[in-house]
């Protein structure tokens, strides 16, 4: 689990060093918003694409090694962009390292399937997740801190450092463990998903139910099945909303709280950790309660939490961009990034219930696909309209127009997600029928 943990945490700390140096890269590099934006999307897009054939890759080959190896090329790559003399090369590296990023989110979501058992699902998504959450958080410190003391170029090195430690260990230490390895159709999902969908009667949607082999089926095949299942698109969706959202606010946060609220770096520093903190309790409590609640009986409580984050987290967004004091938009950020963090691991942990289990890393890459995209769309978008919307006033008083104008989508997943709770149910009771016809791959 921490092993996996620090996988994202590596792959979320470049992004939050680039958002702790955006006015070293600015003044080192003679670039404005928009061409800061692009480092953060570049990987972004260059994953999108890139994780189609990891996907493929995850299904069929060891994992373990795909996951080690691409770690230690990600280390390489930031050493590279390093030692960049002009953005056309910290540009080329920052693509270079999207093509090794993509292996992270198949690999991790297959790995997790067949590591920890179905009833805690959620909860181990929630603590892997934490990763995520540290890792930008630890960028964003790590990063301002040596970028202000040293250099911008020395916080991509020592991230790299850290990266191929992390190489060593994942070798060393991180298990290959059976595909299916936490039981099929017989004892998946059994405490959960699966008892609770034979005691509501539901039955399985006949066209999604497998009728191939899905070790044999190709990427193309495999794609059309779980882009059939209706609640795997609708939490591809909202996923997406959430991660374009992110995106923005991890590469645009501090300069816009320094910009709009007149706070010191030093002061922001300090205050991170808090919410940081609080984002991190978001993500553990979030999966925490969703297996909980079904436990309980509650069957879409998967469905129900994130849909309830999210809405809370535009509302708490809110008032505090319209507030012009630091001493009240702070903490009313806080609680929204914590509201915002709880969404993520019950989402994850649906795919799991809703995909037989040879076709995790195929669906997760579907899914990274969109997600990437956002990710890649959102800091150059952000940073656009910053511009536009800025009238010669400082940076700040663009950033908190597209900022809320970004909580609409946001609060919108709320609503989306409705629609899933009704889905949901049947497409469990398909995944587990499909398991019970190909329980090991062969048919």
């Amino acid at each position: 689990m921490v092993l996996l943990a620090c996988v994202l945490a590596l792959n979320a700390a470049d992004t939050g060093v680039i958002g702790a140096i955006v006015q070293e890269l600015r003044d080192s590099l003679h670039i404005g918003n928009t061409q800061v934006g692009i480092l953060t999307a570049a990987p972004a897009a260059v994953g999108a694409v890139a994780t189609v054939p990891v996907g493929q890759l995850t299904d069929r080959v060891p994992r373990v090694p795909l996951l080690a190896g691409s770690v230690a090329l990600w280390s390489l790559a930031m050493i590279i962009g390093g030692m960049a003399q002009s953005y056309e090369w910290l540009l080329s590296s920052r693509v270079a390292l999207g093509a090794v990023t993509a292996t992270a989110g198949p690999t991790v979501a297959s790995l997790i399937g067949d590591l920890f058992p179905p009833a805690e699902r959620a909860g181990t998504y929630g603590r892997i997740l934490a990763g995520e959450l540290i890792g930008v958080g630890f960028g964003l410190l790590a990063g301002g801190n040596i970028a202000a003391f040293l250099s911008w170029r020395v916080a991509f090195w020592f991230v790299a450092l850290l990266g191929f430690v992390l190489a060593v260990l994942l070798w060393r230490m991180l298990p290959e463990p059976e595909r299916g390895a936490q039981g099929t159709a017989a004892g998946r999902g059994e405490e959960l998903a699966r008892q609770q969908v034979d005691e509501s009667d539901v039955e399985p949607d006949p066209a999604i139910v497998l009728d191939t082999d899905p070790a044999r089926m190709s990427l193309l095949d495999a794609a059309r099945h779980v882009l059939r299942i209706r609640t795997n698109v609708i939490i591809i969706v909202a996923s997406a909303i959430g991660y374009f959202f992110f995106a923005g606010l991890r590469t645009f946060a501090l300069v816009f709280v320094q910009e709009r609220y007149a706070v010191s770096r030093g002061e922001l520093s300090a205050f991170l950790p808090v919410i940081g903190l609080a984002a991190l309790a978001g993500v553990l409590i979030g999966g925490r309660l969703a297996d909980r609640l079904v436990r309980k009986g509650k069957v879409a409580a998967r469905i129900n939490v994130p849909g309830v984050a999210f809405a809370a987290s535009a509302v708490l967004f809110l008032p505090g961009l319209l507030s012009g004091q630091a001493l009240i938009a702070l903490p009313l950020f806080t609680l929204a990034a914590a509201a915002l963090a709880a969404a993520n691991p019950p989402l994850d942990a649906v795919r799991l219930d809703i995909v037989h289990f040879r076709l995790w890393g195929r669906a997760e890459s579907i899914r990274t696909i969109v997600r990437m995209a956002a990710e890649a769309a959102a800091p150059v978008l952000f940073g656009w309209l910053s511009g536009l919307l800025d009238s010669g006033r400082g940076s700040g008083t663009g950033l908190d127009r597209v900022f809320l104008l970004a909580l609409v989508p946001l609060l919108l997943n709320g609503l989306l997600l409705l629609r899933a709770r009704h889905t949901y149910p049947r497409d469990v009771a398909s995944a587990l029928e499909s398991e019970r016809r190909f329980a090991d791959g062969d048919g």
